[in-house]
């Protein structure tokens, strides 16, 4: 059974809690204590409403204003498929803690009130997705009952937001009427809409094809963990495990270690305590070598015919989520997987207006929740590949050296 990940996004009050609500309410994936506790929290239990949304909102502030202020996430499964979703904050001053739920996900449901069609809010978080290269985009127009489940209406928002996918080259896009708060086209078909002869969003989640997401043709295996047991039965044993993040390795492969260049062949591999001839992403791998190498948790095992980039200096774009601001000279640690290097930012070369998607070039410094273009050099060689070409070996953290506290998520150009 595999696993989707996604994200919902849109603007404040759109609907995105009770849309998360509603799905695991009407999949009956609520335990019956969850039930009775947002049973007694609902502010509409006199009416006999079950206020849906206060199974995401979790914080007391939340609740009580009734906005999303953290990520969220819950998670449920289909006989058909595993499911983690994100329930990411509308508000702008947030716009750090939505790029964190999508920074993983493989599909974003983009919620659009149909009262008031594409908005600002739906525009800044199409953005996100376009340079956070996620596959797949459900663009779920809520509230229909509030504009009497006209198809005027939504074909009106449908046109006015391809044109938006078409400027941000936004590929697999869908679009789907619902009503969050009445259920209507979430997980049951509605005969409120007989003009609608799409899937349900449930269907569009289930049948959605993220197998083909992962690229299996350019191997990269970070090491996570070496592993030497220095046994009498194992004394000899030099197994290196991590998780292949794309492509797919053989017994007897010719592998290159990065950044050293050294080079060995494969001589078994072990999944799970068993050995197999082939393994692929996304699996988790102990990889054994014919040759005894200088290898450390960091380092990338590849295919010598497809290497990447090995570089000390190089540009990347950044959304910055630290209240203290990004000025050139500021140093960091960069992590990419398991690999940590020291990094100074040589300099910010724009400012990206995520509205307009305008250019400000050389700004003086990067403030919370700005997204940039930055130039960082690196003390040692990193391996890696532009996130545009390799995405799963082209996101990076930024580290503060004094705090240690994440400050900046990265997509290496």
């Amino acid at each position: 059974m595999d696993l989707l990940r996604f994200i919902t996004a849109g603007s404040v009050d759109d609907g995105k809690s009770t849309l998360i609500g509603r799905l695991l309410y009407d999949s009956k994936n609520i335990m019956v204590d969850q039930l009775e506790a947002i049973e007694k929290q609902s502010k509409n239990k006199a009416a006999g409403e079950i206020d849906l949304a206060l199974l995401t909102d979790g914080l007391r502030a939340e609740r009580e204003q009734g906005i999303t202020i953290d990520v969220a996430y819950k998670y449920f499964n289909t006989p058909t498929r595993k499911f983690i979703i994100a329930d990411a904050p509308g508000h702008i001053q947030y716009t750090r803690n939505m790029v964190t739920g999508a920074s993983s996900a493989n599909l974003i449901i983009i919620l659009v009130d149909a009262r008031n069609g594409v908005a600002e809010q739906t525009r800044r978080h199409s953005i996100i997705a376009s340079l956070l290269q996620i596959p797949h985009i459900i663009v779920a127009i809520n509230k229909m009952d509030l504009v009497s489940n006209s198809p005027d209406v939504y074909n009106d928002i449908v046109i006015e937001y391809a044109a938006v996918a078409k400027r941000l080259n936004l590929k697999d896009v869908r679009f789907i009427p619902i009503s969050a708060l009445n259920g209507d086209n979430i997980v049951d078909r509605s005969s409120a809409f007989s003009w609608y002869e799409g899937e349900t969003l449930l269907e569009m989640l289930e049948n959605v094809a993220v197998a083909k997401d992962i690229n299996l043709e350019v191997s990269r295996l970070p090491v996570q963990y070496i592993i030497r047991p220095q046994s009498e039965d194992l004394h000899d044993y030099r197994g290196y495990a991590g998780k292949i993040i794309s492509g797919k390795y053989r017994k007897g492969d010719e592998i290159k270690v990065l950044p050293s260049g050294q080079r060995s062949r494969i001589s078994s591999i072990e999944i799970a305590g068993h050995q197999v001839e082939e393994a692929f992403a996304p699996q988790n791998v102990i990889i054994n070598l014919t040759d005894d190498l200088d290898i450390s948790r960091g380092d990338v095992l590849v295919k010598p015919e497809n290497t990447g980039r090995i570089e000390q200096e190089f540009e990347s774009l950044a959304c910055w989520m630290d209240f203290k601001p990004l000025v050139a000279g500021n140093k960091y640690i960069l992590q990419l997987h398991s690999r940590q290097v020291k990094c100074i930012v040589k300099s910010i070369d724009y400012r990206l207006d995520v509205n307009t998607l305008e250019r400000i070039k050389h700004p003086a410094k990067a403030s919370l929740n700005d997204i940039v273009s930055i130039t960082l050099k690196t003390a040692s060689p990193l391996p890696f590949d532009s996130y545009s070409e390799l995405r799963a070996n082209g996101g990076a953290i930024l580290i503060d050296e004094s705090s240690y506290l994440t400050v900046g998520a990265c997509m290496l150009q």
